[in-house]
């Protein structure tokens, strides 16, 4: 079988029929009210998640962010790690050593020692390591945590599906 016989009643047509895109989301609305139906799993009220996102997402620390939100840097922390945000203070080998603590095969002290960490950051690695996020509010921040193209500083870095073409 010859490539003739292969592509034998294929063809190529110029044009696609652009069918648009579906879009069926509530980003209409106030994130806070967005997250209200997540109050419940995080650590603090919608409002002031809402708070934190929109500072975070205009490029602020978790730190400054969380003094925006007025609540404490871990909480802020855990609620970004509920939302979807990878926040985890761990290396690679800190991840395993807190794995070991987890299972009971050594003390908190000699954890953290092994770590070379402190204790609000092995507090919050244990919480990432012991707390999955919520599946459902990724969507819901996604949009406002993604960066504009017009406002990304390496789009230029990037290339375009036109560049493939």
């Amino acid at each position: 079988m010859g490539l003739s016989d292969i592509a034998a009643g294929l063809e190529v047509t110029a044009e696609q029929r652009d069918r648009g895109v579906a879009a069926v989301d509530e980003t209409g609305a106030p994130l806070a009210e967005r997250l209200a139906e997540f109050a419940s799993e995080l650590p603090c009220s919608a409002e002031a998640a809402a708070t934190l996102v929109e500072a975070y997402a205009e490029g602020a620390s978790i730190d400054r962010a969380a003094a925006v939100a007025a609540m404490p840097p871990t909480t802020a922390a855990k609620t970004l790690h509920l939302l979807g945000e990878p926040v985890d203070p761990l290396s690679p080998t800190a991840k395993r050593v807190l794995d070991d603590w987890l299972a009971g095969e050594l003390s908190r002290t000699e954890a953290q020692q092994l770590m070379s960490v402190g204790d609000s950051e092995f507090a919050l690695g244990a919480y990432v390591a012991t707390h999955e996020p919520i599946e459902a509010a990724d969507p819901v921040v996604a949009d406002a945590l993604s960066v504009d193209a017009m406002d990304d500083p390496l789009s230029e870095a990037r290339s375009d599906v036109d560049d493939l073409l």
